[in-house]
């Protein structure tokens, strides 16, 4: 399904030449951007050595924006790290990060510059931690099913957005994640 998703959305990037202006929008549109995330995976290696990670971190995307409602965005976040030290001498480690790929569709607002947003796609993850004692170890990755929304606003190359990404992970509750990213458009 990966490579379906994978396949499906290059090619509708690439192959897309429908001017973006006949949907009210100045042409096709490409961008880079770079956010600060508040990312939240709860309960890591589940009960009794639980350790959740609730870390401000960073993620990074672009897009291509053939056509003014849609979209197709790859992104890296950092989902952080987290070490815990227990009253009984132990402790736990996880560090986790995730790379995703989403179709995105958009629907203005009333004002020209600020559109509202869904997103749907896979993200590949990877969650990996320990217990002092080792007896609890996890190296673990997968590729499940991603979605999210927003809200973005554009002022002339600048794009500020604020977004929720959402997708679940083995081992731990899902990855929920707020972030405030700035993009830069061209084409």
């Amino acid at each position: 399904m990966r490579n379906l998703l994978m396949a499906s959305g290059t090619l509708l990037a690439l192959g897309a030449t429908t001017a973006y202006g006949q949907f009210g929008g100045p042409g096709p549109d490409a961008y880079v951007g770079a956010g600060v995330t508040q990312a939240r995976i709860d309960d890591i290696f589940g009960s009794g050595h639980s350790l959740d990670l609730n870390n401000t971190a960073w993620k990074i995307y672009a897009g291509v924006r053939p056509i003014a409602p849609f979209a197709v965005e790859a992104n890296y976040m950092d989902l952080g790290h987290e070490t815990r030290h227990y009253f009984d001498g132990t402790s736990t480690h996880a560090d986790a990060h995730a790379f995703s790929a989403f179709a995105v569709g958009f629907l203005p607002l009333p004002l020209p510059f600020a559109d509202i947003f869904g997103k749907a796609g896979a993200a590949r993850w990877d969650l990996s931690g320990h217990t002092h004692s080792s007896l609890f170890a996890l190296d673990d990755h997968g590729t499940d099913f991603a979605w999210g929304g927003g809200a973005q606003a554009h002022f002339g190359a600048l794009g500020l957005r604020l977004e929720y990404e959402q997708f679940n992970v083995r081992d731990a509750d899902d990855v929920k994640a707020v972030s405030f990213d700035v993009s830069f458009h061209f084409l």
